[in-house]
């Protein structure tokens, strides 16, 4: 496979890195992980890949989630031609520290 996604990813990873920014400091953890989870799918799903969530976060903390298993990208409904890439991923690391604003 001669394909280079580290510009896609790193564009999904900081349009969900600026929408949780701007929770910041607001106290709602569920909120700051809500809007990392859903700008990050909605840029994975601009992508020309036949993605698959093999390890997602939400089912440990009961978060808003990208969950195991889920299919993520334009071929995502099985369109051939796609690249298969299967993705862990945590949206918002450090849900509670982006909450209250806290460094470190």
């Amino acid at each position: 496979m001669d394909v280079n996604l580290e510009t896609d990813f790193l564009r999904v990873t900081e349009k969900a890195a600026i929408a949780a920014a701007r929770t910041m400091g607001y106290g709602d953890r569920k909120h700051a992980d809500k809007v990392a989870v859903e700008a990050m799918r909605a840029e994975m799903d601009t992508l020309d890949i036949n993605g698959t969530i093999v390890i997602g976060e939400g089912e440990r903390d009961k978060a808003p989630l990208l969950y195991t298993g889920e299919k993520v990208g334009r071929g995502k409904d099985g369109s051939s031609g796609m690249h298969e890439v299967d993705i862990a991923v945590d949206p918002l690391e450090g849900t509670n520290l982006c909450a209250t604003g806290t460094n470190n």
